[in-house]
Order: C-alpha cells, then sequence, then structure tokens
C-alpha cells in the first residue's frame, strides 16, 4: 500500500504541473492573463484537493486511503490526456474541457473522501462517557 501512496504523491506532482502547464499552453494567445491565472489555479485545485484529503486520511480505513491512491493516479492520467489533446491540436480550442475536468475530478474526490470519513466513524471506539 505504501507503494501505491508514494504512487499517487508523484502522480499529484506530474499530473499538477502537466495540467497547469498545457492550460497555459492553450491559452498563450488569451490576452486576458487574468483570465489565465485563475483558469490555472481551477485546474490546479483538484490536485490540492488531493494533498488535503491525503492529510486527512490517516484516520481513514485501508479500503477508503486505496481508493483515494487510485482515484489520483487515474484523474492525473486522464486529465493530462485530456488537456494534451486539447492543448496541442490545431484550434480551435474548447474552454469547456478545462472547465469540466476540474468538476468531474473534484465530484470522484468529494466522494471518497465522504466514504473515508464515513469508514472513520465506524471504525472509531465509542466516545468514552465522564
Amino acid at each position: 500500500m505504501k507503494s501505491l501512496h508514494t504512487t499517487a504523491r508523484v502522480a499529484a506532482v506530474i499530473g499538477a504541473v502537466g495540467s497547469v502547464a498545457l492550460t497555459l499552453y492553450a491559452g498563450r494567445s488569451n490576452n486576458l492573463p487574468f483570465l489565465m491565472v485563475l483558469m490555472a489555479g481551477w485546474v490546479f485545485a483538484p490536485f490540492f484537493g488531493f494533498a488535503l484529503a491525503s492529510k486527512f486520511s490517516a484516520r481513514w480505513s485501508p479500503a477508503a486511503r486505496t481508493a483515494l491512491d487510485v482515484v489520483i493516479v487515474v484523474m492525473a492520467a486522464a486529465a493530462l490526456g485530456i488537456y494534451a489533446r486539447d492543448a496541442l491540436q490545431p484550434p480551435p480550442r474548447r474552454a469547456v474541457v478545462y472547465v469540466l475536468v476540474p468538476i468531474v475530478s473534484w465530484l470522484f474526490l468529494l466522494g471518497i473522501a465522504a466514504a473515508g470519513f464515513a469508514s472513520r466513524r465506524r471504525d472509531s471506539p465509542p466516545p468514552v462517557e465522564r
């Protein structure tokens, strides 16, 4: 399980850097730099969400932690593939890709996080009454 977690962390870093780079490359002819900063932040956000979920996952069940790691590896690979296909093809580029991929990624991460927090409550000992 440790190697999967390490793989997930590496995939998250590569996915985050690659996704932001491809977003900026796709928008290189855009005359609105503030919009490009916002889009890069939006594309980066799910990877930051993984980092937060990874911090809190220590008390989750092993199955929930494994699911989180698998989702981030798949999410990073899928995001890079989708962004590369859009950014490297001839125009026109579609902004919808850069909006929808983070939304779908967040939905998966939130589902895993909810399952993880639920598994933590089930596995935790009941509070001691004083």
